[in-house]
This record gives structure tokens, sequence and C-alpha cells, in this order.
């Protein structure tokens, strides 16, 4: 980090500027300054990706107990489809708010209102892709993971209300990476408990009063969905939002267009991988076990995807600071962001990894609590499937951090490699050990893709500590 004046200045207005010392020390202003800035935006990141991890999980409390493991294994044959939709969302998102956020930190405040409009038209172009090709596969995608009968057909019901919604999905899911990045974390974490608020209730209605089964939980999404993008955009049209708009400005920019894909392709792959992973697994379940070990893997996934959350909301957090201070050069900076969101990542998965094994009866039992053999094959799950979930969430940050320091081809590469690596794990696992392959094949994946991912962001971070103080040495670095 250069050292004029010895200031560093923190990413926005409300952070004062700091004066700091030549040699940093655990309780100097400067790292005091980083863990609030740390904080500032990952709580609200965490609080948002777990409120919105509650419009799948709520929706399984439901079908769980009032429609059984056929409607817990439907949905999770659904939700593939359905992530193809939200990536899209989350691409957008993700690199337009990088984008942003990069901009700010040149100092640059006047493409602010470009890069938002091109970001919208590329959503509009996304979901218009994405009606077409869903109407069009959506039942053969079901098929593929073995859905038959009762199963399919609750799918289908899914699946064709989000179809003729794309559009709220995917802004939906966009909205509040963009606002998180027009400084405004707060709100973005409101908009999106107000969102969970309204598919909790609505879900009760459909489904527990109304008795609308898989279409009712569709319903109740979608509605949650429309209500935050109305008042997402909402929020970019009025005089709260830190954009303000010109008379005259370019409204689409085919540059920033293609920069906004390329930051936000790893994300959209690792949804696409999610996708893929889930598809792949619910038709191996379907070959080696029965509609009782997918709906025991919609459990499973569940209670997965809670860390997973918090992990993802520690990586966006890390984004919008990290990304400024890449624009502004402060290296050091970048590199103690870091620090703290590896520690704070596995410390989170660590210890959901150790409850879940230790609680699983009461964990499974928020799902359902009177069918033994679905029960029991949901336990088997947690502890062959979870081991090593605290990698997952290293892996899902490293991306995201690649991403924000402008490093598109590489976050892409991690993204992708955390697909492909599974595969050989999936085809040649259950081969010799059944089922309880399918269910191992995840962890060893995640093991094996570490041993690669952990020495890459190691030695990126140690580059970025000699750029920032260039007195120390690549062997000083390296045992720093």
């Amino acid at each position: 980090m250069s050292n004029l004046n010895n200031r560093v200045t923190c990413p926005h207005s409300y952070f004062n500027t700091v004066k700091v010392m030549s040699v940093f020390t655990p309780t100097s202003e400067q790292d005091q300054s980083i863990k609030k800035t740390f904080w500032r935006y990952t709580l609200p990141a965490i609080a948002a990706m777990l409120v919105n991890g509650l419009y799948q999980i709520v929706d399984g409390i439901f079908i769980g107990h009032y429609i059984g493991f056929e409607g817990l294994a439907a949905i999770n044959m659904a939700w593939p489809v359905i992530y193809f939709m939200v990536g899209f969302g989350i691409m957008v998102g993700m690199g337009s708010g990088s984008l942003l956020s990069i901009q700010r930190g040149k100092g640059d405040l006047s493409t602010a209102p470009t890069i938002l409009t091109s970001s919208m038209i590329v959503m509009l172009l996304l979901s218009a892709a994405s009606t077409i090709i869903i109407l069009l596969t959506s039942t053969y995608l079901l098929q593929a993971q073995g859905g038959v009968g009762t199963t399919l057909q609750m799918g289908q019901d899914y699946i064709e209300v989000f179809t003729w919604g794309t559009i709220a999905t995917v802004l939906a899911a966009a909205l509040p990476f963009l606002i998180r990045n027009d400084e405004n974390p707060n709100l973005a974490t409101i908009l999106m408990a107000l969102g969970a608020v309204l598919n909790i209730v609505l879900d009760y209605l459909f489904i527990g009063i109304l008795d609308m089964g898989l279409t009712g939980a569709a319903i109740a999404t979608i509605t949650a969905q429309i209500t935050i993008c109305l008042i997402g955009l909402g929020y970019f049209l009025s005089n709260y939002s830190n954009i303000k708009w010109p008379v005259k400005f370019t409204l689409f920019n085919l540059s920033f267009s293609r920069q906004i894909l390329l930051l936000g392709s790893s994300s959209l792959f690792m949804y696409l991988y999610t996708s893929f992973v889930f598809a792949l697994h619910n038709r191996l379940f379907m070959d080696y076990g029965s509609s009782i070990t997918v709906g025991a893997f919609a459990i499973v996934g569940y209670l997965m995807v809670l860390y997973y959350f918090v992990a993802e909301g520690v990586a966006e957090g890390l984004q919008p600071p990290v990304s400024y201070y890449y624009g502004a050069e402060q290296h050091e900076n970048i590199c103690k962001m870091l620090k703290l969101s590896v520690k704070v990542t596995f410390i989170a998965g660590i210890s959901w990894t150790l409850l879940l094994n230790l609680f699983p009866e009461l964990m499974v039992g928020l799902f359902n609590s009177e069918d033994p053999l679905l029960i029991s094959t949901a336990i088997d799950g947690i502890r062959m499937h979870l081991f090593a979930m605290p990698l997952d969430g290293f892996i899902a940050l490293a991306s995201v951090y690649f991403m924000a320091t402008n490093q598109g081809k590489k976050a892409l590469i991690v993204a992708c490699s955390n697909m492909l690596i599974q595969l050989p794990f999936l085809f040649i696992l259950p081969r010799f050990i059944g089922v309880d392959g399918v269910w191992l094949a995840m962890p060893l994946s995640n093991i094996t893709l570490c041993l690669v991912v952990m020495p890459l962001v190691y030695f990126d971070m140690k580059q970025r500590q000699i750029k920032g103080n260039p007195t120390i040495t690549i062997q000083q670095a390296a045992t720093a």
C-alpha cells in the first residue's frame, strides 16, 4: 500500500479517513477500520442470504409436513431448473455491482447510470431467453432426473408458475446486489426480509389452508419476488439512491455489458454447477435408491444451504470493499479483508457441521417428524454428505475474491472446476459402493479441489502484500 501521508481512505463517505502507523498491528486504527468495513458489509449480506434461503427452506418445511417425501423429491427436481433463472440474476447483479464499486474506487461516478441501465437490459434479454428454454425443456429435465408419476406432475406444476414469472425471478436475484453496491446494504437486507416474510405467510395460506400443493408454493415465491422488484426499482428512481440520473446519458453500453457478464460469469457457473450437480444427484439417487432417498437429499440440501448462504454472504460482503480497494490500489487492505473472510467462513462451517452431527434428529425433524425411513436416510446423508462442508464455502469465497479483484477468468476457472471435478467421483463411486458413493462424491471432490484453490489464493495474496509494501521481499511475504 502506498504510505503517502500515512493515510488510508476507507470506502465510502461514512468511513472517516484515519491515520495509521507505518507498521500495522492487530490493535491499530487501520485494522479496526478494516474490521468495521468487513462487518458493515458482511453482516447485512449474511442476513440477506439467510433471508433469501428462507424462500427454499420454508417451502421445504411446508411441503415436508403437508405433502411428504414425494413433494420434497418433486421440488428438489424442480430447483435445478429454477436455479437456471436465478443464476442469470446473480451473474448480472454480482457483475454490475462489482463494476459499480470498481468505478467508484477509481473516483468515476458518472458511469453509474449507464452501468445500471445496461444491466437491466441484459436481464430483460436473459429473462426472455430463459422463458423460451424452460418452456421447451422443463419436462425433459425433470424426466432426466428420474421424475415419474406424481413426482413428475408436482415438479411440472411448480416450474410452470416460474416460467411465466421469469423476469421477477431474475430481477429479484440481482436487485439486492445492486442496492448493496449503491452503499445501502441495510436496505438490501430489509428488502429481502420483507420478501421472505411475505413468502412464509403466503406458503401457509396456499399450502396449509388452500391445499394448493407445489403450485401454491411457487405462487407464494413469485409474489414475494415481484414485491422485491417493485420496491427495488422504485429505490433506484428515488432520491434515496446514490446514483444521480442526468438529463442525458447512454442507455446501453456494450463494453460495460461485456464486463458485467465477464465479472459475474463465475457466479453464473456456480449456480449452473449447483443445478447440474443437484440434478445428477437426483438421478443417481433414483437409480441407486428411491424417491425416499431423493426426499432425504432435499432435507440434507436445505440444512446445507443454511451454511452455504452464510459463506456466500461473507463472499458477497467481501466483494464491494475489495473491489473498491482494488480500484484504489490498496493491496494490503485487500489482504486483510481476505484473511478475515476466510477465518469467518471456516469458523461458521465447522460450527454448523458439528451442530448437525450432534443433533441430527432435531434438524431433520424440522422438515418431517413422521416418516422413520425418511428420517434415518436423511441422518445418514448428513454424516456422509456434509463432513467437508466448510471447504465448499471456501471455494465459493475464492471465486468471488478473484471476481472482486477483476480476475474474471480466474474466478471462472474456479467455478467451472468446482462443477467438473465432481463428475468422476459421481460416476465412479456409486458403481462400487452404491448409494453411499453418491453421498460421498461432493465432500471428496471439495477436498481435492481445495488442494489446488488454496495455493492459488495464497500466492495471489502474497503478491498483493509485495505490491502494497514494495520493501517486502518475496521470501518475507511467503513467511508473513
